[in-house]
């Protein structure tokens, strides 16, 4: 009896400890670019969805040689830069279901980066970061349209100055991508060297 009553004791013991294993960490990401080194926090507890599609692109090197082709700045310091794979066809996954800000709770907040779409789920290589705080970007069921905003998925944790930098960069005021963009194509890209994940 009494080695039983100091098993059970020793078991109530250690549930605690189990109970108290901390979840595991929200995989990070390191970009090299020609301007410097982004290190990046992906919510794949918050944002599933989009987080897993993003690091798709990172473990298949898709986004390796790609360059950050949009910068729209509204004021200092205020404003997105867009990379991704351009739809090219031997780069591009399938679309993702759309994740708003609704269902994930997270926020378009300065260094975020988000999923540019068309509709409702037809996110698939485009990204991203926001350059100051926008609320614009989140879902709102007081906006006009289909109110869902845009897909959150993991912010900057390392190198918004390079982010910075990225925006602040010249324009080609007559440049398009496909006729698109007019006066929001950088003159000089920044190319993104490498995406791998960090190892803990």
């Amino acid at each position: 009896m009494r080695r039983l009553i100091l098993s059970l004791l020793c078991l109530a013991l250690a549930a605690p400890a189990v109970a108290q294993t901390p979840a595991p960490a929200n995989p990070r990401v390191v970009m090299e670019t020609s301007a410097g080194r982004v290190v990046i926090e992906v919510y794949a507890d918050e944002a599933p969805v989009s987080a897993r599609n993003f690091l798709r692109y990172v473990d298949a090197k898709r986004l390796d040689g790609i360059s950050f082709y949009r910068t729209v700045k509204v004021q200092d310091r205020f404003g997105f830069v867009q990379f991704g794979v351009q739809n090219a066809p031997a780069r591009m996954f399938p679309a993702i279901k759309h994740e708003p800000t609704s269902q994930t709770g997270l926020k378009h907040l300065d260094g975020t980066l988000s999923m540019p779409r068309l509709a409702p789920g037809t996110a698939r290589g485009e990204f991203t970061i926001s350059v100051g705080d926008q609320a614009s970007f989140d879902a709102d069921p007081a906006r006009s349209g289909d109110k869902l905003g845009y897909a959150a998925f993991a912010r900057v944790t390392e190198g918004m100055d390079v982010v910075v930098k990225i925006l602040d960069g010249a324009v080609a005021p007559a440049k398009t991508l496909a006729g698109s963009f007019k006066g929001e194509v950088p003159a000089v890209p920044v190319k993104i060297l490498r995406a791998r994940r960090l190892t803990p």
